[in-house]
């Protein structure tokens, strides 16, 4: 009996609340951990996350049995919580929002890259305008 094969990747990205630059070294780790976790258990296949103080990137590969919605609402969510009661980060907020683009296969190494190295993009300034929130094209960390 054939199976279904599906590949879509969606590259997703979200700041904090008021863009407060919160996610320091300490948090960035056990937070970008978390959501691996959390994208195994949905069985999305992560390829790169990556992010600066005020937001975070995450390029994954949709399980067909998951809208855009429910993986946003899901890791935007149980991540919240996880760094408000399980690192004691108590006034730690994701903004309500959030940007999800879709990654063609030929794509996906420059968007990886772009979102493993997301600390020299915005150091040098040389952000992808199409890969970021508008906030963040107008205001750079």
């Amino acid at each position: 009996m054939p199976s279904s094969h599906t590949e879509v990747y969606v590259h997703f990205v979200w700041t904090t609340q008021n863009r407060q630059p919160i996610i320091t070294t300490d948090y960035e780790e056990p937070l970008y951990k978390f959501i691996r976790s959390r994208c195994q258990k949905m069985q999305a296949h992560i390829t790169a996350i990556g992010g600066m103080p005020d937001h975070v990137h995450l390029l994954i590969r949709m399980p067909p049995s998951l809208s855009i919605s429910q993986v946003a609402q899901d890791i935007k969510g149980s991540s919240s919580h996880f760094v408000a009661h399980a690192l004691g980060q108590r006034d730690f907020r994701w903004q309500g929002a959030y940007g999800a683009f879709s990654v063609g296969k030929n794509a996906l190494e420059s968007v990886t890259y772009y979102i493993e190295n997301q600390k020299i993009h915005h150091g040098a300034h040389t952000i992808h305008r199409d890969w970021e929130p508008a906030d963040v094209i107008d205001n750079p960390s």
